[in-house]
């Protein structure tokens, strides 16, 4: 029976990995920084944080991190793991955000670089076989905070704003998606694999198309087409809207935002 070492198991993505490896006979060890959820089949979890206090990582056939990558990439260059196969999820930040205009944005793609090189130089030394994976825009489970707090304020209000001239072109990927990419990747060629999901193609009747499935706006009836220089307008009818919908003013806003 083949053995699977899961960093991040309780998160997002990893819950559905960790569901796709059970599918498929492994046996899981999982690791979470919390109290460990009730013991299932084929699943032995182990508590723990990364770097310090993940545990060993002898004699599995796999290492999957679906957590922060620059805390595994530390972990695993520092513990022996034979050449089991590594499956990583990173970001696209390193690429779109390493000349950002924000210090914490280009501090956050340096870090992901490091973490990157990194893994890449343990395996080298391992002759192992790793794949990276670099989503963006994670969607899905409900605990991210973009698409999951637009589809909550648009529930809550019912309108969502969107700019008809917005340039940017990431392509939202949905945690099922990730979840099987990574047991694709387990049957990938050797060698060290960079898989960046960003390279879609996209096409923006898509969002479109998401917009209307996960807001509900035609139902609201309430969906406005703008430009940017529309906005100011477009706000100040926003504005009114709240008013005649008697709910109060509300600060959507966070402090890890």
């Amino acid at each position: 029976t083949p053995r699977a070492l899961l960093f991040g198991a309780s998160g997002q993505i990893g819950r559905r990995v960790l569901a796709r490896l059970r599918g498929r006979g492994w046996q899981v060890v999982a690791l979470c920084r919390g109290e460990p959820p009730l013991a299932a089949p084929g699943v032995e979890w182990r508590q723990g944080a990364l770097p310090d206090t993940g545990g060993s990582g002898e004699g599995f056939d796999a290492v999957f991190s679906c957590g922060p990558l620059d805390l595994f990439s530390l972990w695993y260059e520092n513990h022996a793991t034979g050449q089991a196969r590594v499956v990583a999820f990173g970001s696209t930040s390193v690429h779109v955000k390493h000349a950002s205009s924000d210090p914490a944005e280009r501090e956050l793609a340096g870090r992901l670089q490091a973490a990157e090189a990194r893994i890449a130089a343990a395996v080298a030394v391992r002759g192992a076989a790793a794949t990276l994976l670099r989503p963006t825009l994670v969607y899905g489970a409900g605990s991210d905070r973009n698409l999951s707090r637009i589809a909550a304020l648009a529930r809550t209000y019912g309108l969502f704003l969107l700019p008809h001239d917005a340039r940017g072109l990431r392509q939202p990927v949905h945690v099922d998606d990730l979840g099987d990419a990574a047991l694709v990747a387990l049957e990938e060629a050797a060698g060290v694999l960079e898989q960046s999901l960003a390279d879609a193609e996209f096409d923006p009747r898509e969002l479109e198309q998401a917009e209307e499935r996960l807001f509900a706006l035609r139902a609201a009836g309430r969906k406005y087409n703008v430009t940017a220089d529309d906005l100011p307008a477009v706000l100040a009818r926003f504005e009114a809207e709240l008013d005649n919908l008697d709910i109060g003013r509300r600060d959507t806003r966070r402090e890890d935002d």
